[in-house]
Order: structure tokens, then sequence, then C-alpha cells
């Protein structure tokens, strides 16, 4: 019989019962494939989160219950927590090898700052379907890497928004980003990622690579203080730095265990 480790972690979470829960599994040595996607779909978490200890740092990968991706924020930071708090690394900050290329982690004050690759947007004229699907009309579309980033005229707006997700799900997109101006805020987000088994994700770490650099260049400031209002809303401090960014959070471990399997 096969015993691992689980965590279950609230990443940008300022309090219990908030942020985004994601799943965390050291492993000694990778499983197959299909393994470790059968436990993300048993897990079913927005994501569930497998390292490996490497010689420079850690190997990270994430999981969907539906499909692997090749980044994901909340699960890195949820890893970053329990190598940190559990595990006890005492570096300054971790190094993380992923599909994304070199992901790093530190910690200050109790907050983890996320440092990924920038993704600048393009800004394109026409998204099929992409109005129907979300009921309201964005008065921007922009292409940002892998995802749509659709800008609404206002937090109330993009609040308010009641996907249609088997449309969305058509859409040639990893996810759908939408965001707003904010009074409250720099700036408000959500995430929709039907396509990759994620209707709304609570907190979307990687959103943010491409929102830091467009809001950035929007707003004309370096930091900024955010917002993703789904239902359990997290708040997001944002920085750009060149061609990374900074994307800060706290943390609170929910729960831990094992799980088992023949």
């Amino acid at each position: 019989m096969t015993i691992l480790k689980i965590f279950h972690v609230n990443a940008f979470a300022s309090h219990a019962f908030s942020g985004n829960p994601a799943a965390v599994v050291p492993l000694d040595f990778w499983l197959s494939d299909s393994l470790m996607q059968q436990i993300a779909a048993q897990n079913n978490s927005s994501e569930t989160a497998f390292f490996i200890k490497t010689a420079d740092g850690f190997h990270v990968r994430w999981f969907t219950p539906a499909v692997e991706v090749n980044l994901c924020g909340h699960a890195t930071l949820a890893s970053a927590y329990v190598i940190f708090e559990v595990l006890g690394f005492s570096g300054k900050t971790i190094t993380f090898d992923s599909k994304s290329g070199p992901l790093y982690v530190s910690r200050s004050s109790g907050e983890f700052f996320l440092n990924f690759p920038a993704v600048v947007s393009e800004e394109i004229q026409i998204l099929e379907g992409v109005e129907l699907a979300l009921g309201s009309t964005p008065t921007k579309i922009l292409k940002a890497g892998d995802d749509v980033l659709l800008i609404f005229e206002d937090e109330e707006t993009v609040a308010n928004l009641k996907p249609d997700f088997a449309l969305l799900s058509t859409i040639n997109a990893r996810g759908i980003i939408v965001s707003s101006i904010s009074t409250s805020y720099d700036f408000v987000c959500r995430f929709f990622g039907p396509k990759v088994g994620v209707n709304e994700g609570p907190v979307t770490g990687s959103a943010f690579t491409k929102l830091i650099p467009y809001w950035a260049g929007v707003i004309g400031k370096t930091e900024m203080n955010a917002c993703q209002i789904s239902k359990r809303r997290g708040d997001v401090s944002c920085q750009l730095l060149g061609d990374r960014v900074l994307i800060g959070g706290r943390a609170n471990l929910y729960l831990q265990g094992e799980i088992s399997f023949r």
C-alpha cells in the first residue's frame, strides 16, 4: 500500500474559509501522470500540487480535476506554505522548477510573494461567443498568453456576471479573466476556467501574471492592491518588476492527513 501525506491550504487567504484552497502532496519521486491525475480528481480541489526535492530546490507540477496545467499561482503559494511552515525550510527563497520555467517564492511578515514571469497582453477586436456567454459586453478584449482578458466598465458589472459555462468552455483559451478598475482597490477581477475543469477560480495567482502588467500600464503604478471578487474572495498585493511580477498573499492550513491506495 502507498501512503502519502496531503495538506489542504487556503492560499491568498487572510482568514479561515477564504482565499483559494489547494491540495498539496509532497513526493519522494514522481508518480505516473495518470496516478497524479486520479489523485487530483479524487481531491476535487481546483488544483492539486505535487512537488519533489531537487538539488537546486523543488520541482512542482499542478493538476486540476481534469487536466495538468502549465502554471498555477495559488497552488504554488500553498506548496511554499507547506515547505516553509510544515517542512521547516530555512532559506529565504524557494526555487521551483516548472513547465513555466523557474518560479520563486519568498516570505516576509507572514505574507508569501510569488515571483513569476510577466505576460504582456495584446488587444484583439473580436472573440466569437464571449458576449453571449457572459451576458455583457466588455470595453476591451485582450489575448493574454493562454488566457483571454476582458476589461469591463466597472466593478459592479464584473461582480454581477453570470456566465454560461458551457458556452465559455467552447472559447479557445485556458481561461477567461474579467477585470475592472475599482474604488476600494486598484482593480478587481474574476477567473473562469470551465475548459480546465474549474468553472470559477476563487483566487487565481496565474491570472495576475497578466493582470499586473496590464493595469500597471493603465493606472501608471508598479505597486497595486487587488481583489478577486469570487464568492470566497481574496486580497492580492501586486508589483511589476520589469519582465516579472510579484504576487503577494497570506495562507493558512485547513487540514493535513494521509492518502492511501494500492
